[in-house]
């Protein structure tokens, strides 16, 4: 085999090069993934891909209009990715100016999470007794970078003290919603998108009608604490979880942050339509 050969023909040198050459190409690819991840460009990368398969497959088909059509969109994808990745390949940049593209900094996932959650915990019990409301948006997959730019930018740790200070009424910044990304908090006062859905609950104000809408849109996790009532709401996936008590609160968090495929079904559960399910 030709690349046998090759191999054979190489000095142990040339070798270790090429090795190394590998190496740092994979570790590259690596560090370029852990920048994107988390942001909206993951799905678009699938979506690049998805278009790269079909190339091939039209290529290998025969299929000679829509290979037309799939020559024509990688003609001009260069210069699309360009457009699209301009935030990731900024932020790339930024960290390689600063020294920072090839740091590492392993922190222990489920301790952050934790710490997170017994946060947002304290902080939900307080605001709840006092009829605070809050509206507190969690970033996961689906990158929630549009509309940290509608906020006030904070990039701060994670304290009950802090999150109860920020929705203190007739404070600056208790309107609109707290974004947490990466364990941190990196906005206060962001618009979320409002759900246009013509069938939520007529009782449900403001503040459950933008962590539905985020929710509708984004894989993030919204909790919300009602001002009239001092309830307890979380939503995710599209679901409004409505006046959970604090341990109820404090496991469907749990669950939904680790990802868990099984919860079970209880009295507290609803739906966006603001009846109970089952």
């Amino acid at each position: 085999m030709p690349f046998l050969e090759n191999l054979t023909d190489q000095t142990p040198l040339e070798l270790l090069v090429n090795v190394i050459d590998i190496l740092l190409v994979w570790f590259v690819v690596y560090k370029l993934i852990t920048i994107i991840k988390g942001t909206k460009a993951v799905q678009l990368l699938k979506g690049i891909f998805f278009i790269i398969i079909a190339y091939l497959i039209t290529q290998a088909l025969n299929l000679e209009t829509l290979g037309w059509i799939m020559q024509q969109v990688l003609n001009w994808g260069f210069l699309a990715i360009i457009i699209i990745f301009q935030p990731e390949m900024r932020r790339a940049l930024e960290q390689l100016g600063r020294g920072k593209l090839f740091s590492s900094s392993q922190l222990n996932e489920e301790s952050e999470r934790g710490r997170l959650i017994d946060a947002m915990s304290k902080s939900v019990s307080y605001m709840a007794k006092r009829r605070i409301g809050a509206l507190i948006s969690i970033e996961r997959e689906t990158g929630l970078s549009e509309y940290i730019e509608t906020g006030i930018p904070m990039n701060s740790d994670i304290t009950s003290e802090l999150l109860i200070n920020l929705f203190i009424p007739n404070t600056p910044l208790h309107d609109g919603a707290v974004i947490i990304q990466k364990n941190r908090i990196a906005a206060a006062a962001c618009y979320l998108p409002l759900s246009e859905s013509p069938f939520i609950s007529k009782e449900l104000g403001t503040r459950h009608r933008a962590a539905l809408g985020i929710s509708e849109v984004t894989d993030a996790i919204t909790v919300i604490v009602s001002e009239e009532t001092g309830a307890i709401s979380l939503t995710a996936n599209g679901d409004l979880h409505r006046n959970l008590s604090l341990e109820d609160f404090e496991v469907k968090l749990r669950r939904i942050w680790f990802g868990a495929e099984q919860q079970t079904a209880d009295s507290s559960r609803w739906n966006w339509r603001g009846k109970k399910n089952g």
